[in-house]
């Protein structure tokens, strides 16, 4: 095998020029396109200063001055308070009992300690911001995150926290949280807050359970004391204005028929005033024919007459 002799290889000055120059053109073309991912965009500093942003694609900056910074401004991020995920989408119990419970402990508006665990999804909206205007940005946006949500449960009972004040709470500390994160400019925006387990400490689990099961029952006693009312009163209601109708028809009759006897009356009282004679003489045989229509029996005598009573039978048998 034929050897080869370095010490007769001879490197022009020339050539090895070339091949410097061609190594550095070669590196500033590769340093001055870079590809974009879908899910990000760039951000392009010049001599250390913000200069643009750029969108998904092939890009172009110039070599040795510009520097990009990738952001992943369309991937929702996660934080998680009380407790973490590990792999396998598990959470780490032992973990949340001795490193996470002072994230989740809190105080609610009537003095009761509750173990409060929730997720907050936020996605960067301004990657310049999100790059230069907060140094620890994580350690911000949790310590914005616990106070929000201490407060607003702090503002409401233990019962309203574990039940339908949740929502409620959801959505006020989304509001909330992108008010300080707007105005510490993070470049952040949140977009779901979740509340997750709620319970009270282990200490008092059980007595809590007991109050719960009592408050319950008081509910269930308040539920069933409406049914009887709701059963019981439209029923007395009804009746009460049944006899009110019945009574306000009674005085419209009774009120009807005293004013046609006011307008009879001062008819025979024009009557009697135009010829009282003929009046009273008129009204004594109407008077006397009611008397007499009402009686199927009924016997006229002279008043001067004696010893009627052979005549008639007084117990409504035959004539004698």
């Amino acid at each position: 095998m034929a050897k080869i002799d370095f010490k007769n290889i001879r490197f022009r000055p020339k050539n090895l020029l070339h091949a410097v120059l061609a190594v550095l053109v070669l590196a500033t073309v590769v340093s001055s396109f870079f590809i974009v991912d879908e899910t990000e965009q760039a951000v392009i500093t010049r001599f250390g200063r913000y200069h643009s942003t750029l969108d998904a694609g092939l890009r172009f900056k110039i070599p040795f001055i510009d520097k990009k910074f990738k952001v992943p401004t369309k991937v929702v991020q996660t934080e998680q308070f009380g407790f973490r995920t590990i792999r396998g989408g598990t959470v780490n119990e032992e973990a949340k009992k001795s490193e996470y419970t002072s994230e989740s402990t809190m105080l609610t508006g009537d003095l009761n300690i509750v173990d409060v665990e929730w997720i907050i999804q936020y996605r960067i909206v301004d990657p310049a911001a999100w790059l230069f205007n907060v140094n620890d940005r994580v350690s911000t946006i949790r310590d914005i995150s616990r106070s929000v949500v201490n407060m607003l449960v702090g503002d409401r009972s233990i019962f309203d926290v574990m039940g339908p004040g949740r929502t409620e709470i959801e959505t006020r500390s989304m509001e909330l949280m992108n008010e300080n994160f707007k105005q510490f400019n993070l470049g952040i925006s949140v977009i779901a807050v979740r509340l997750q387990n709620i319970v009270p400490p282990e200490g008092v689990q059980a007595a809590f359970e007991d109050v719960n099961k009592a408050v319950q029952d008081m509910n269930r006693f308040i539920n069933e004391g409406r049914e009887a009312y709701n059963a019981e009163i439209p029923k007395a209601r009804g009746e009460a204005d049944q006899l009110v109708q019945v009574a306000q028809g009674y005085a419209g009759e009774r009120v009807n028929r005293a004013k046609g006897d006011v307008a009879r009356f001062n008819a025979v009282y024009d009557e009697y005033r135009r010829a009282p004679a003929v009046t009273r003489q008129r009204l004594y045989l109407e008077m006397m024919d009611s008397v007499f229509a009402e009686s199927q029996k009924s016997t006229i005598i002279d008043k001067n007459v004696k010893n009627v009573i052979p005549l008639k039978n007084l117990n409504g048998g035959a004539q004698q």
